[in-house]
């Protein structure tokens, strides 16, 4: 048999029924409080064995909403703690090839196939779990209410394969599980869509409930304000997607950077980008080094990608570095709010990016933010008055390139 679709239902035995009555109060209790997927993957696995059902494999796979990643598979095999694979976007052919899941979905259907007699090349996954020793494989089709198609698989080595009460006990679950994949999956991609568009630390707060508008904390860091210079100019004769390229290229030198030293970007503003570097208790110096670093390590990545292809089309980044207050949280109008930075240092920094392009510096450094890297040689460019900044300010320049 190479494929099997829906079989007759079957009714369970009184002992079965408790069983799989036992497995679902789990999944919606103790495995709700969970919160791990791959521990509720072995757990339930673990507890459909112990109701006789010969699971030897499992699998839970699940489509994410993720800048870069597209889908996530959980796979169990007995003796063996749960584990997660991703998926990229740009996944070739380790996701293309033909798969019993992408067929329950296509036939809305479960697929049930009996190794020994399923062509190797029928899908690409049926060589590797005979050589495994499977038998028996059930792939069952899950779609949320949001379009997002997942599912799990389940397979067996025992030499008869799944029972017709085995998979009447599964069938009886299923429906169990599958809300709880949904829920899991969903919070998910609160969590991750949230943080792709907000940022790790607000959206914590925003799911804490921090959501009402004047909600603001005070806070003193580091800000580093980056610009692409010209940016109109080169884009004019681009299409909207080379021009769209252009701009990811930039955040690609600018914003990793930020990242790897615990910086937040907070706001992407077409060709600007806003980042703060928060200090702690007494960690002013701490902060202005990892903002300094990131500004260098940003303006080298730019200076490499540009002298990479004369095919790429070259831009100059200025960014300024700024310490002082903030305050931080909810601003907006109604039901539409934004999370931010907002006060008169935010603004000093815009202001002093706007001046690398006059002074012809790439990075320029306030008289507040240059005194706590004291052990830096560093060039004063002298005082300059800034658009709405009362007193002109001085401001500073690395030595080096």
């Amino acid at each position: 048999m190479i494929l099997a679709r829906t079989e007759p239902a079957t009714i369970l035995s009184d002992e079965r029924l408790r069983l799989s009555l036992a497995v679902r109060d789990w999944i919606l209790g103790e495995a709700r409080e969970i919160g791990d997927p791959n521990i509720i993957l072995e757990g339930v696995s673990l507890m459909l064995r112990d109701a006789g059902i010969p699971i030897d494999r499992a699998t839970s796979a699940v489509e994410l909403r993720h800048a870069e990643r597209a889908a996530n598979a959980r796979i169990w095999e007995f003796g063996s703690p749960a584990r997660e694979h991703i998926y990229a976007h740009e996944r070739g052919s380790d996701a293309s090839g033909k798969r019993p899941l992408a067929e329950a979905h296509r036939l809305n259907d479960w697929i049930f196939s009996w190794l020994p007699d399923t062509p190797d090349d029928a899908y690409d996954i049926v060589a590797p779990l005979k050589a495994a020793g499977y038998t028996h494989h059930i792939a069952v089709p899950v779609v949320l209410p949001n379009g997002m198609h997942n599912g799990f698989t389940f397979a067996t080595r025992s030499p008869q394969g799944f029972s017709d009460q085995d998979i009447a006990v599964l069938r009886s679950i299923f429906p169990t599980l599958a809300a709880l994949q949904e829920v899991l999956a969903l919070n998910r991609v609160m969590r991750e869509v949230m943080r792709m568009y907000v940022g790790n630390e607000p959206h914590l707060r925003i799911l804490s409930g921090d959501v009402r508008r004047g909600e603001v904390l005070r806070i003193r860091a580091a800000i580093l304000f980056a610009d692409m210079r010209d940016f109109t100019g080169l884009t004019s004769h681009l299409s909207e997607e080379a021009a769209t390229a252009l701009v990811n290229d930039y955040y690609d030198c600018i914003v990793p950077p930020i990242d790897e030293r615990g910086g937040e970007v907070l706001k992407f503003m077409g060709d600007g980008i806003l980042a703060i570097f928060r200090a702690g208790e007494n960690g002013d110096i701490e902060a202005c080094m990892r903002a300094f670093a990131a500004a260098r390590a940003g303006l080298l990545r730019v200076s490499r990608r540009n002298g990479e292809s004369e095919a790429h089309i070259g831009f100059e980044v200025g960014i300024a570095l700024h310490f002082g207050n903030a305050a931080y949280g909810n601003v907006g109008s109604g039901a539409r709010l934004d999370y931010t930075v907002i006060g008169r240092d935010v603004n000093l920094a815009s202001r002093i990016a706007d001046l690398c392009r006059k002074v012809g510096e790439s990075l320029l450094l306030s008289n507040s933010f240059q005194s706590r890297l004291s052990e830096h040689e560093l060039r004063n460019l002298g005082e300059f008055a800034l658009r709405g900044v009362d007193a002109e300010q001085t401001v500073f320049a690395p030595v080096g390139p």
